[in-house]
C-alpha cells in the first residue's frame, strides 16, 4: 500500500508518499511529473512514521537548518540510470550546486563509459520523485543558467536563496519547458 499526507510550506502545498516504511515522494502542488512513479493510488495515512519524520525534516529545513538526507529512508522509483543520478543529487552539499555537465561526467566513470549526454542527466534530474530532499534544486546550467526545475524557476531560485546561495552569478533564461 501506498501511502501519503500533505505538508504545508513556504513554497505551497507538497504531498509525500510513502511504501513499506520508506519515502517514494514528494511533489509540489502542479510540479512536472506529479506522481507519476507511483505505481498504486495513494492512501491517506497522516501518522505514518516516515511521513511524520518528513514532515519534521521539512520543518528543519524550511528554519533554514541542514538536515541530513541520511536521515530519512529513501526509496525512489526508477531505473538503474536514474537511480545513479538521484544518488549523486544526494552529494550536492546543502548551499551549493552543481552542473547538469559534471554530473554526466560522474555518471560516464560510473558507468564505465567514455561520456554521457547532459540532456539525459538533465531528463533523470527533472523526474526525480522526492523534491527537495533529493536536491534536484541544486543543478544548474553549465553557463549559469536556472534552467529546468520541474516544480518552476521561481520555486528553485526560493530554495537556492533559502540555502544561502548567491545567486548574483545566475541567470533566468528566458524560454524553456521548467519555467
Amino acid at each position: 500500500m501506498y501511502y501519503s499526507t500533505q505538508y504545508q510550506s513556504p513554497i505551497g502545498p507538497l504531498t509525500l508518499a510513502c511504501h513499506d516504511g520508506k519515502l517514494v515522494g514528494l511533489w509540489m502542488e502542479g510540479q512536472k511529473y506529479f506522481g507519476n512513479t507511483v505505481p498504486d493510488r495513494l492512501v491517506e495515512k497522516n501518522d505514518e512514521p516516515v511521513l511524520v519524520a518528513s514532515k519534521l525534516w521539512l520543518d528543519a529545513y524550511f528554519a533554514g537548518e541542514e538536515p541530513a538526507i541520511t536521515q530519512l529512508p529513501l526509496a525512489p522509483i526508477g531505473g538503474s540510470f536514474r537511480q545513479g543520478v538521484w544518488k549523486i543529487l544526494c552529494d550536492i552539499p546543502y548551499g551549493q550546486v552543481t552542473t547538469y555537465g559534471d554530473i554526466a561526467k560522474r555518471m560516464a566513470t560510473y558507468m564505465r563509459t567514455q561520456s554521457m549526454s547532459s540532456q539525459a542527466v538533465g531528463g533523470a534530474v527533472g523526474h526525480n520523485p522526492i523534491s527537495i530532499i533529493i536536491p534536484c534544486h541544486r543543478v544548474v546550467g553549465a553557463h549559469g543558467s536556472l534552467t529546468g526545475y520541474a516544480g518552476g524557476i521561481g520555486v528553485k531560485v526560493t530554495l537556492l536563496r533559502l540555502e544561502g546561495v548567491d545567486l548574483s552569478r545566475f541567470s533566468i533564461p528566458k524560454k524553456g519547458t521548467a519555467l
